[in-house]
């Protein structure tokens, strides 16, 4: 091999006349930004260029896509018949409705990893793509089908989506566990498949049967869900018992979680404001009916750096639908590798859906879109937007931000301050809730809820919550331009209470139950995530 790149690593090169490009090795996927790599048709995987050959060599780029460079024809008809087919016949799950009693049905963690089907000689996924897993990782799975998730732990689905779209069977996948929850040929009832799980995977390295657990009713499984979506977990599923592996959606397997998730096709990019100026600070997503929204929670560093191309089809978690069915508190989880989504602007090839990626900028009267450029280059380009679109705002409110500052000052000097008054009897009642609360905790005593045990035996190591301690009071504000508002929240045993408004106003407030103070503590943790990542800080 002529020269490599590291894996994240990207270079620049020389291209036809003045033109430069960026090549790029992103979890084992490499790209180039010319032209040639861009338009083919191939999956991105797949697709190689003159800049890629020159730098990796020949053999090396041959290797990796199964083949010379080649051009894609239009007539894949019988290509797309024959992935049909290969398209692993899966058992699907509906969500609980939160009424049909759940007495008797077996319980387990819901893994945020990447589903997989074991055929017996290689992985697939839902869309019948292979996983290239290292000989070592699969030595000992068998040949008998499995269905079951690729998982590194909670909280790191982006991680495992990075190490399974590789094809070079590298050791990153020695952070993979292969957690099995079905063997979908095995035409008898659930209990006696998850019998045979446990036996035939008792000693294999890399793989192991998922728990599962009998609910006793809805308080355990709510107890259940708390505790698990405390220690950073996505849900529950939730298995009849006596049932038959059928592949569809079917009424047999059930999901249950507090937080929703969904997919979206990212059609823009916000520039970002405050600590993310200069790069992205929300993806626009819309969904299949059309509906748009921005999701900006949820994006770490490097993804608001490079963030998902236009047409990508991105993972988003979200509270609850408005009555015009927009999410309410969508959060970005990641990018999916194995769905497939239409967004009716791309599809219609509007101007503000580009295939390229496009910048949109709050306070502009339109969208640019421009092709696709390196790390470095789209970065300057969405915060050159940024400036461009925010400067002249900005400089006629600079003046009126500074006295609203300084009167804010004033204020909290005298002690004239009405939000810092009614914070401190917020803060009154809120302690004497606590109290309260925990009288009602001395005379009461609740046992522990039971542990969903995963791979091995163990549960996956928890995270604890960075949520303020129950009986406390955090105060945020937010002051840019024309906006001056504060957000605060109470924490007191197993409730929670929000109060917002403009600085200088007594502000609204909402109060929350929970089943449990983890559950609590959870939501919390989200809510302050959510303001922090809008710009709220606290003074």
């Amino acid at each position: 091999m002529a020269n490599d790149l590291a894996d994240g690593d990207s270079i620049e090169v020389d291209g036809s006349g003045s033109n430069k490009y960026t090549l790029t090795n992103t979890g084992g996927v490499y790209s180039c930004t010319c032209p040639a790599w861009k338009h083919q048709g191939a999956p991105i995987e797949k697709r190689s260029c003159k800049h890629l050959k020159r730098l990796r060599g020949d053999d090396a780029e041959k290797a990796r896509v199964g083949g010379a460079h080649f051009t894609p024809s239009k007539k894949t008809t019988a290509a797309q018949a024959a992935k049909a087919a290969a398209v692993p016949p899966l058992l699907l799950a509906h969500k609980w409705d939160g009424v049909e009693s759940m007495v008797g049905w077996w319980m387990s963690e819901k893994l945020d990893g990447v589903r997989a089907f074991w055929t017996g000689k290689t992985f697939l996924s839902r869309l019948g793509n292979e996983f290239y897993a290292p000989d070592w990782f699969v030595d000992d799975l068998g040949s008998e089908p499995l269905d079951g998730e690729l998982w590194v732990d909670r909280g790191e689905f982006n991680r495992t989506v990075s190490i399974v779209r590789r094809q070079d069977r590298s050791d990153h996948w020695k952070e993979v566990k292969y957690v099995v929850f079905d063997a979908p040929k095995k035409d008898k009832h659930f209990e006696y498949r998850i019998e045979f799980l446990h036996e035939h995977l008792e000693d294999c390295t890399h793989a192991s049967a998922l728990e599962h657990i009998v609910c006793k009713g809805e308080t355990h499984l709510r107890d259940e869900l708390a505790r698990v979506e405390a220690l950073g977990g996505e849900g529950l599923m939730l298995r009849k018992p006596k049932s038959s592996y059928v592949p569809g959606r079917s009424t047999t397997l059930l999901k249950v979680k507090t937080f929703h998730d969904a997919e979206g096709v990212v059609v823009g990019h916000v520039a970002g404001k405050g600590k993310h100026k200069g790069r992205c600070g929300a993806l626009t997503l819309e969904l299949a009916d059309g509906t748009r929204f921005n999701v900006g929670t949820g994006l770490t560093d490097k993804e608001r750096e490079d963030p998902p191309d236009i047409g990508d089809i991105v993972t988003y978690r979200y509270q609850e639908l408005t009555k015009k069915g927009v999410p309410r508190f969508p959060s970005y989880i990641g990018v999916r590798i194995d769905a497939t989504m239409t967004a009716p602007s791309l599809s219609k090839g509007s101007p503000k859906a580009s295939s390229s990626k496009a910048s949109v900028t709050q306070g502009s009267a339109a969208a640019t879109s421009k092709p696709k450029q390196s790390s470095l280059a789209k970065s300057a380009a969405v915060g050159a937007i940024a400036s461009a679109a925010v400067a002249k705002a900005k400089a006629a409110a600079r003046e009126k931000t500074k006295a609203k500052l300084a009167e804010i000052a004033r204020a909290r000097a005298t002690g004239s301050n009405t939000a810092a008054k009614a914070s401190s009897a917020a803060k009154a009642k809120a302690a004497a809730k606590a109290k309260a609360a925990a009288k009602a905790k001395a005379a009461k005593t609740k046992a522990p809820a039971q542990s969903v045990v995963s791979a091995k035996g163990s549960a996956p190591s928890a995270n604890a919550p960075s949520a303020p301690a129950a009986g406390t009071t955090r105060y945020f504000e937010f002051v840019d331009g024309s906006s001056s508002k504060f957000w605060e929240i109470t924490t007191s045993g197993t409730e929670h209470t929000v109060r917002y408004g403009r600085i200088g106003s007594d502000g609204r407030s909402q109060t929350k139950s929970f089943p449990s103070e983890a559950a609590m503590q959870a939501s919390a943790d989200k809510l302050i995530e959510q303001k922090t990542g809008k710009g709220y800080e606290e003074p």
